[in-house]
């Protein structure tokens, strides 16, 4: 059985492998290149509850925020752009 979504390969950002200060500005550049319903998982080794307050307050309205895996060791989030 096929999932009917074709060739379509989803962007992941492990930001375990990223310098912290950039870790932010990369997942919100990554955000703002997204169309409407599309979207990117995001791996990290603590929950990253602090980026979503920010998503909440810079973007609000625009992202839907779906845990995948809740650590102890890794967490996994799917962030969307909404449809407009």
């Amino acid at each position: 059985m096929s999932c009917g979504c074709g060739n379509v390969t989803e962007t992941t950002i492990d930001v375990r492998q990223i310098v912290p200060k950039m870790r932010h500005p990369i997942v919100f550049g990554t955000f703002d290149m997204l169309s409407p319903g599309e979207a990117f998982l995001l791996v990290n080794d603590h929950d990253p509850r602090p980026l979503h307050y920010q998503f909440g307050e810079y973007r609000p309205g625009a992202f839907a925020w779906d845990y995948e895996e809740q650590g102890p060791e890794v967490w996994r989030v799917r962030i969307s752009r909404v449809l407009d």
